[in-house]
């Protein structure tokens, strides 16, 4: 895997119980802080966008799709929402990722790099013109 990401990297949060045992103004000042955060990547062009998730969402899978309520994982995997960030390297995302509120109250961060197009469709395009079938 390369270093550097032409399309930016992603944060991942995940945990979504942090707030378990904070008192109301606990909770009011580190979601102060992360909105602080946040708007601060937003005003230097670092975050392109960033949402939190709502927990309930549906599943479809299935050769014949099936739609099931979800997602369903422990509460500590559990995808609480997302930062894109517009950086060159890991390094910088993972800088960015080490100064998020939340990882002090169980949050975690997955940093991934987004791709430029579906692995899979670059594969296919390799082997026709390599001449495969």
């Amino acid at each position: 895997m390369s270093d550097q990401s032409k399309n930016g990297y992603m944060l991942i949060f995940r945990g979504t119980d942090w707030y378990k045992g904070l008192s109301p103004e606990e909770m009011q000042k580190i979601g102060e802080n992360w909105m602080n955060w946040f708007r601060g990547l937003m005003d230097e062009g670092t975050a392109v966008a960033g949402n939190p998730l709502e927990p309930e969402g549906k599943i479809v899978s299935g050769k014949n799709p099936i739609v099931s309520d979800g997602p369903f994982a422990e509460s500590k995997e559990t995808i609480g929402g997302y930062f894109l960030l517009k950086v060159n390297t890991m390094d910088e995302a993972v800088a960015i990722a080490r100064q998020c509120p939340g990882l002090a109250y169980g949050i975690r961060v997955e940093v991934r790099p987004v791709a430029g197009e579906c692995p899979i469709a670059a594969e296919m395009r390799a082997d026709a013109l390599a001449g495969k079938q």
